[in-house]
């Protein structure tokens, strides 16, 4: 019998009339799989304005008692330094990040913010001229934050204002609240209560949610197209927080992004958006996978979905959570497949 004729006979066994099928279709997959090209590498800086944004870490304003409860006291004198801040703004300035996020949270029980430490808050806010500074304030909603009591609510708003009073060069406020349900009527009431107490001028930035997917079916961290345009009406800007999606396939990610960016777009009327990129490495946390949530997949997302169309009027830019996990390798892939080349 011929090397062929066995084959066949092989082939035409039980066994390999059912894996054949199964083994065709696996390789279809995967073939399929390779030859999917859902997002976009864009290195013209087309989609870079230079209005983009940063989440920072807590000790830029926090005073001392923040970093002797968490066991940082050593980490003081980083902060507590001009030329520390002249470093950051100039990293900022060079990656073209306007809007930074330092935080101040989470809330106390009575609604107040953890105290600052004065002297340096005016010290960062000395280096950071020409940046907006929005406090991150905010916390975890029924564990730090209770917008549905108006006594907690009375508290919070009384100590933005007071942050303001006592440190008017702040561009304005970014409120984070985690989780914040879609369709929640308290937390509309809290936007507009912070909303009156501003002085003029002043931003209400709000760190957003993605829309609902069926890839991630978890309400009270996705907004419907309705909540947004509620919440963006009341606000200045949103910061989309586009990541914490469990996925563990790059590319569906980046067709997720592909998605969203489309959706917050359109959504949020004309209220300025920034697209939130992961920049952070938790691992075992089930929610975020590195591998899959990062910038560069993220950016390939975000570049198919702005090149879709024209870029709309309320695009502003991305943000990157955050300061703190940034490596050099982040910055570079930001510079290249990003952000507008330096002029010669």
């Amino acid at each position: 019998m011929s090397a062929a004729a066995k084959i066949w006979s092989l082939v035409r066994r039980p066994g390999w009339r059912i894996l054949t099928p199964v083994i065709t279709l696996a390789l279809l997959v995967c073939l399929g799989y390779a030859l999917w090209s859902p997002g976009q590498d864009v290195t013209d800086g087309r989609h870079d304005l230079g209005r983009n944004g940063m989440w920072l870490q807590h000790g830029w304003m926090g005073d001392d008692s923040w970093f002797e409860r968490n066991n940082k006291k050593d980490r003081i004198p980083h902060f507590r330094d001009s030329a520390r801040v002249a470093e950051l703004a100039q990293r900022l300035r060079e990656h073209r990040i306007t809007d930074v996020f330092p935080h101040v949270a989470p809330a106390q029980l009575d609604g107040k913010l953890p105290p600052v430490d004065s002297v340096q808050t005016e010290r960062f806010l000395q280096g950071m001229e020409g940046f907006r500074v929005m406090p991150w304030v905010g916390g975890v909603l029924d564990d730090d934050c209770f917008p549905k009591i108006p006594g907690w609510r009375a508290g919070f708003v009384r100590s933005i204002q007071e942050l303001f009073q006592a440190h008017p060069r702040l561009a304005g406020v970014h409120v984070n609240i985690e989780p914040w349900p879609s369709g929640h009527p308290e937390l509309l009431t809290l936007l507009e209560e912070i909303r009156a107490v501003l002085p003029p001028g002043k931003l209400l930035s709000v760190a957003a949610y993605p829309p609902p997917t069926r890839w991630h079916p978890y309400t009270e961290v996705h907004w419907d197209a309705a909540y947004y345009r509620e919440v963006a009406r009341r606000t200045d800007q949103l910061a989309v927080m586009m990541y914490d999606t469990a996925l563990r396939v790059p590319k569906v990610y980046q067709w997720l992004m592909t998605e969203w960016t489309q959706e917050v777009l359109a959504w949020s009327g004309g209220t300025p958006v920034l697209l939130g990129l992961p920049a952070y490495e938790d691992t075992g946390v089930g929610y975020h996978h590195p591998h899959v949530e990062n910038v560069p997949t993220g950016l390939r997302g975000i570049h198919a979905g702005l090149s879709a169309r024209s870029l709309p009027a309320n695009y502003q830019g991305v943000a990157l959570y955050s300061d703190w996990v940034m490596d050099d390798a982040e910055w570079r892939h930001l510079r290249e497949h990003f952000l507008k080349p330096a002029s010669p």
